[in-house]
């Protein structure tokens, strides 16, 4: 990224550091962004286009010390499309970029990080095959020689970053058998491992539990001072009002709105980002009775998958949201995975409409009419190099658009505009590579592929996770209407409002076993949150099913 060189940019010193601040506090902060401050980063002018979309249009953002920085908008507003830029992922078509009032270049992310801008990317970067203190170190120079001949000396440096971060990771760890959760923190900890004057993060939180968000907010205010600020990108709005000092919403590519955060109304700020009023719906606005004489389509007795899943039964009737909460490592995706055979069972039974199956691949599972939308949908739901269309289409060509051999192309293609149109994929058209879709937009493609498929029993792993609210509504009223025809859904979900909101009974999950059966009616979060943390799991549940 080279953008055109102007004259030197001025900023107004600040003549007092920001007010401290306990880690425990996590109320509006009292940090006063209105105070003038060094200018971190400046933007002006920024315009980004790709193949059919104009991502960023005269875009404008300043960063000042000493302040947090909520940058808010829909999926496609442009938010990682202007991040990527500022690290040197994408190259920008005009705009003037500063950092410390100097003409940014960069060449790409860890070119940006060892300059001082640093960035946690929403979608996970690390090499699966590598340990997680090669992942942290990888790319550095001085410190190449150690990821093959002293791996013990850099487990050691990694070790030491975690015990100052206060997390909980083994450096000698794989990355690819580290839960999202755990990989999600590594990412963390790769970007606090720069000497950064700026941190961007990307939907740090997207999957991390309460107790992890509040460590990773303690640390964004341990390391914000008069000389460092931090751009964060959430959809998260309760979030945002807890450690965000000022709010810049963007629409569309441009620049539409900033103000501080104190004071801010979430319902003024939502209509901001997508341009009309939205219910942002609390609990219990979704379909609440499924009777009990509804024919159980999916019964799971005593499944185990060790070592996550130790003992899971439940029932899933016709027309049912089925909702499983927990805590993180509670076996909530493992036992999805575990039942359409992605991870081996040792123990258990499934019975579908009544017969009993046993699955050994998803591929088996999507045949006979279970649809699966994983956690990690760029890792396991989506060919990125491939188009929309192909990606939607990827489990029914086979069968629905097939006749004489022969697949009619114009048919599935037809089906797959419809349902894009259905859910607003936002894309100029179906031949568009998914890569260069926003997460939200991939995420309510591989929704769209089931939909084409016309699956029976849905399991949605954590289906909106990096989506933002109005796209979030709309997947909730998706999933209402569906299990309103009579299809049946399971929701995993680490936002228990949203499971809370959507399902008709739920499922607590406790150290792999079902620990409770919750109806609607007396399902809240104290309820929850009493199963999910119980010591004592020797009480059956059975009678719930």
């Amino acid at each position: 990224m080279t953008p055109p060189p102007q004259g030197p940019a001025t900023a107004a010193p600040a003549p007092d550091g920001p007010p401290s601040r306990s880690p425990d506090q996590d109320s509006t902060p009292p940090r006063d962004p209105g105070r003038e401050r060094d200018l971190l980063l400046e933007v002006h002018g920024a315009v980004k286009t790709f193949p059919g979309v104009r991502a960023l249009s005269e875009m404008d953002l300043e960063l000042h010390g000493g302040e947090v920085l909520a940058l808010v908008g829909e999926n496609g507003a442009g938010k990682s499309t202007l991040m990527k830029v500022l690290t040197g992922v994408h190259h920008p078509d005009a705009g003037e970029f500063r950092y410390l009032g100097r003409p940014l270049r960069v060449s790409g992310p860890m070119d940006a990080a060892q300059q001082g801008l640093a960035i946690i990317h929403q979608e996970l970067n690390l090499i699966p095959s590598l340990t997680v203190a090669q992942n942290i170190y990888l790319g550095r120079e001085d410190l190449a020689a150690r990821l093959l001949t002293r791996p013990r000396q850099l487990e050691a440096r990694a070790q030491s970053l975690f015990d100052e971060l206060g997390m909980d990771l083994d450096p000698s760890a794989r990355a690819e058998d580290l839960p999202v959760a755990q990989q999600q923190m590594v990412e963390i900890a790769k970007a606090l491992s720069f000497d950064a004057r700026v941190l961007i993060m990307d939907e740090p939180t997207a999957a991390l539990n309460e107790s992890e968000v509040e460590t990773l907010h303690a640390l964004i205010r341990d390391f914000v001072t008069e000389r460092t600020g931090v751009v964060y990108i959430s959809h998260r709005m309760e979030e945002l009002r807890r450690i965000a000092d000022r709010v810049q919403v963007i629409r569309d590519g441009e620049f539409v709105d900033d103000f501080p955060m104190a004071g801010a109304s979430m319902d003024d700020v939502v209509t901001k980002m997508v341009g009309r009023p939205v219910e942002t719906g609390g609990s219990g606005s979704g379909p609440r009775d499924v009777r009990e004489d509804r024919e159980v389509i999916l019964s799971v007795e005593h499944l185990r998958s060790r070592p996550l899943v130790e003992d899971v039964s439940f029932d899933l009737r016709e027309g049912e949201i089925l909702g499983f909460a927990g805590l993180m490592g509670a076996g909530r995706s493992e036992t999805a995975r575990a039942l359409i055979g992605s991870l081996p069972r040792q123990g258990g039974s499934v019975r579908y409409r009544g017969r009993p199956v046993s699955w050994r691949s998803p591929a088996q599972a999507a045949r006979a009419g279970i649809g699966y939308l994983p956690e990690d949908r760029k890792r396991l739901g989506l060919m990125l190099e491939a188009s929309v269309l192909r990606n939607m289409e990827l489990s029914s060509l086979g069968e629905r658009f097939q006749r004489g051999g022969f697949v009619r192309d114009g048919a599935a293609r037809a089906a797959a505009e419809e349902k894009a149109g259905a859910l607003h994929v936002r894309t100029p058209h179906l031949d568009q590579p998914i890569k260069n879709l926003s997460g939200g937009n991939q995420q309510k493609a591989v929704i769209g592929r089931w939909l084409l498929k016309d699956c029976d029993v849905l399991i949605f792993d954590e289906p909106t996770r990096g989506i933002d609210v109005g796209a979030k509504e709309e997947i909730h009223t998706l999933l209402e209407d569906l299990a309103a025809q009579g299809r049946s859904i399971i929701v995993i979900s680490s936002e228990l409002p949203e499971v809370l909101r959507l399902a008709h009974r739920v499922v607590v999950m406790n150290q792999g076993r079902v620990s409770g059966v919750l109806e609607a009616a007396e399902a809240d979060p104290e309820s929850v949150m009493r199963l999910a943390t119980a010591e004592d799991l020797t009480t059956t549940t059975e009678g719930h099913r």
